[in-house]
């Protein structure tokens, strides 16, 4: 089970946090991150950080813009949004990777001009 939370409105050139919390047990997460989905596109993969920390992984779109961070003993991760572009306005999913990958409910991101 996983909850996210952080979305919301704002204007171009805000900025949100998201945060989500993982509860899997009794599997162990291999990495955390982000996918985002926005109206008539395919799910596309934001940001994703191993649970060491040692990878992580941006998509072209939101390099130099968004950051990804985690706590592993809380089983979290996060993703700091700034400069936000009308382009950006998604549902937001998090995910945490085990054997599978687990799914979080979508948390929605709506970027105004």
């Amino acid at each position: 089970q996983l909850q996210a939370s952080g979305g919301g409105s704002v204007q171009a050139g805000g900025s949100l946090r998201l945060s989500c919390a993982a509860s899997v047990s009794p599997f162990t997460i291999n990495a955390m991150g982000w996918y985002r989905q926005a109206p008539g596109s395919e799910r596309e993969l934001v940001a994703v950080r191993s649970t060491t920390g040692e990878t992580e992984k941006y998509a072209d779109s939101v390099k130099g813009r968004f950051t990804i961070s985690g706590d592993s003993a809380k089983n979290a991760v996060y993703l700091q949004m700034t400069n936000l572009k009308p382009e950006d306005t998604a549902v937001y999913y998090c995910f945490a990777q085990t054997f599978r990958n687990h799914w979080g409910q979508g948390t929605q991101v709506t970027v105004s001009s």
